[in-house]
């Protein structure tokens, strides 16, 4: 599976439910990178460097970012939802569809509609 490091914004269940899933995740707390006042290209960097797959709900800034530099070993934007599981599979389910090929890209995971 994939190796992911997540922005200090990302909730440990999410993170819980990608381990369970069979991802590698290194969140920004364990890797000694959390409340330091971090940029968010520097996150990126820090990710690339790492071959990890940025998790982020800062979408604004990180798309900015990709599409300055689109030289990163993937980014994965998410909208905010309180299903913890449900995106942590939304977001299984979107690197699984890119066949191991994140290098440069942008993801997004998008809050389903509930009409």
């Amino acid at each position: 599976m994939a190796k992911l490091y997540t922005n200090e914004n990302f909730r440990r269940r999410i993170v819980e439910a990608l381990r369970i899933l069979g991802h590698d995740v290194l969140t920004s707390f364990e890797a000694g990178n959390a409340n330091l006042g971090i940029s968010d290209e520097k996150v990126v960097d820090f990710a690339h460097a790492e071959k990890r797959i940025v998790l982020t709900f800062n979408r604004k800034d990180f798309i900015r970012i990709h599409n300055q530099n689109p030289v990163h070993h993937g980014i994965v934007v998410c909208t905010e939802d309180s299903d913890n599981l449900a995106l942590a599979q939304r977001i299984h389910e979107v690197i699984l569809a890119m066949n191991g090929v994140t290098e440069n890209q942008l993801m997004r995971v998008n809050r389903p509609n509930l009409s």
